[in-house]
C-alpha cells in the first residue's frame, strides 16, 4: 500500500486513463482536426460570399484559431463522456475476447487479478480510440450544421466579414457549450 497522499503506479495509471485529461497524442489529433474543420468554412466564404482571403488575412486567421480552440474543447468534453459509456458497453465482449485469446495452459497459470487487469487495459484501449473518433464526428457535424444555419439563415442580411466572424464564433462556441452538458439516463 502506498503512503498516505501518494498513489501506487496502478492507481496513477487508472486515474490517468479514466480522468478528464487527454494524452498528448490525443490532444495533437484534436488540434489538427479542429484546425482543419475550422478552416473549411473559409472556402465557403471565399466562393459563396465572395470574400478575398488576401484582403483580410488577420480576421480569417484569428477567427480560425479561436474556432479551433473552442472545437478542441468540445472534442475533449465529448471524448470524456463517450469513453465511459463505450467502456461499459464493450466490457462483456472484451472479457470474452481476452478469455478466448488465452491458451488453456496459460489461462490456468495466471491469476484472476491479472486477467481482470488485462480486460481493463484492453477495454480502456478500445474505448479510447472509439471515443476519440465519435467525439470528432459528433462535434464536427454539430459545428458544420450550426455554422451553415447561422451563416445562411440567421445572418444572411449581414455583410461578409461580420457574417463570417459571428457565424464561426457562434457555431464553435455553441459546439463547445453543448459538449459540456450531460444526460442523466
Amino acid at each position: 500500500m502506498a503512503p498516505k497522499g501518494q498513489f501506487s503506479k496502478e492507481e496513477e495509471m487508472l486515474l490517468r486513463d479514466f480522468g478528464r485529461n487527454v494524452s498528448r497524442r490525443s490532444s495533437i489529433i484534436f488540434y489538427i482536426h479542429g484546425l482543419f474543420i475550422s478552416a473549411v468554412p473559409i472556402w465557403l466564404y471565399i466562393r459563396i460570399h465572395q470574400m478575398d482571403l488576401m484582403d483580410m488575412p488577420i480576421p480569417f486567421a484569428l477567427v480560425t484559431l479561436l474556432s479551433t480552440y473552442l472545437i478542441t474543447i468540445a472534442y475533449k468534453n465529448n471524448k470524456f463522456e463517450l469513453k465511459h459509456k463505450l467502456a461499459q458497453k464493450r466490457e462483456d465482449a472484451i472479457a470474452k475476447e481476452i478469455y478466448d485469446r488465452l491458451p488453456e495452459s496459460e489461462s490456468k497459470k495466471i491469476s484472476r487479478k491479472e486477467k481482470d487487469e488485462r480486460i481493463l487495459w484492453r477495454k480502456n484501449e478500445i474505448a479510447e480510440g472509439e471515443s476519440m473518433q465519435l467525439s470528432i464526428l459528433y462535434s464536427n457535424a454539430l459545428f458544420l450544421v450550426a455554422m451553415i444555419f447561422i451563416s445562411f439563415y440567421m445572418l444572411r442580411s449581414y455583410s461578409s466579414l461580420p457574417n463570417y466572424v459571428l457565424s464561426m464564433v457562434g457555431s464553435s462556441g455553441l459546439t463547445a457549450l453543448l459538449s459540456t452538458g450531460t444526460k442523466k439516463a
